[in-house]
C-alpha cells in the first residue's frame, strides 16, 4: 500500500525500496535527493493512514507522524546475544558472521534515518513504548501493545484528528511543490492551520509566487492559500 501511494508522486517501487532497504552506498549517489524522498515518503504514508485503524511495521515509522498524539510509537529491542541467535537461526550464519551482519544493518539504518530525518532510531525518547522481546513471548508483547493502544491516552480527539489532517495537507503540498519542475529546487516554508495554508520564503523570480499558489490551491484538502514571499537581498543577486 505504501509503495502504491508513493507512485502517485512519481516514485517507482524499485527506488522506494532502495530508499528504505539498501546498503549505505546509496547515499553517495543520491545525497541531493534526500529531501525529495523524505517528503514523498511522508505524503504517501499520510495517504495510507487515512481512516485510521492502521498498524505499520517497518523502518522510519516513528518519524512519519510528528505531533499526532493518538499515534502509538513502539520500538522492539533485544540484547545483542539474542539478536545473534535469531540471525544464526534464520540465515544459517556462524556467530562471527551474524554479529558482523547485525553491525552492518544497524550502521546502515542509523545513517539512513539520520540523513532523512536527522534522528537516531536508537533514541528511546522517540517512542512511547519500548519492549525487550528477549524478556517476553511475542504473545505478551502483542498483549501490551493492544492494551496500550486502547488506553485513553491514545484515543483520537478533535484536536489530534485536526492535527493529522493538517499534517496530511502539509505533506501533500510539499510533495506537489517538490515534484513540480518549476518549484522543486525552491525552499518554501509551509504551515497549515485547519486547512488554511501559509507559504513563505525568498524568491528570485516573482512570477513563481503565482505558480506556488496555484499548486497549493489545487492540493486536496486546502481551504485557503496565503503567501508571503520576499525578494533576495540585492547583494545576492548581483555579486
Amino acid at each position: 500500500m505504501l509503495v502504491e501511494a508513493s507512485q502517485r508522486y512519481g516514485i517507482p517501487e524499485a527506488k522506494f525500496m532502495e530508499i528504505l532497504e539498501t546498503v549505505p552506498h546509496w547515499w553517495e549517489r543520491w545525497q541531493e535527493s534526500l529531501r525529495l524522498y523524505r517528503i514523498v515518503l511522508q505524503a504517501a504514508m499520510c495517504e495510507v493512514a487515512q481512516g485510521g485503524n492502521l498498524v505499520y511495521h517497518g523502518h522510519a515509522g516513528q518519524e512519519l507522524f510528528p505531533g499526532i498524539s493518538h499515534v502509538l510509537k513502539i520500538h522492539l529491542t533485544a540484547p545483542l546475544s539474542f539478536r545473534v541467535q535469531q540471525v544464526r537461526s534464520r540465515q544459517g550464519l556462524d556467530e562471527s558472521a551474524a554479529r558482523e551482519y547485525i553491525e552492518q544493518v544497524d550502521k546502515a539504518r542509523s545513517r539512513r534515518l539520520q540523513a532523512i530525518f536527522g534522528a537516531d532510531w536508537r533514541d528511546p525518547s522517540r517512542y512511547d513504548l519500548v519492549l525487550n522481546v528477549a524478556q517476553m513471548t511475542l504473545e505478551t508483547a502483542a498483549h501490551l501493545v493492544v492494551e496500550a493502544v486502547r488506553r485513553q491516552d491514545y484515543q483520537p480527539t478533535a484536536e489530534s484528528e485536526q492535527a493529522f489532517q493538517d499534517l496530511t495537507i502539509s505533506a501533500r503540498v510539499q510533495a506537489a511543490l517538490i515534484i513540480s519542475p518549476r518549484t522543486r529546487n525552491l525552499t518554501v516554508n509551509v504551515r497549515v492551520e485547519r486547512g488554511e495554508v501559509y507559504a513563505s520564503g525568498i524568491l528570485a523570480q516573482s512570477d513563481l509566487e503565482q505558480e506556488i499558489a496555484r499548486l497549493i490551491g489545487s492540493t486536496p484538502g486546502v481551504k485557503k492559500v496565503m503567501t508571503d514571499f520576499e525578494s533576495p537581498p540585492i547583494e545576492y543577486m548581483y555579486p
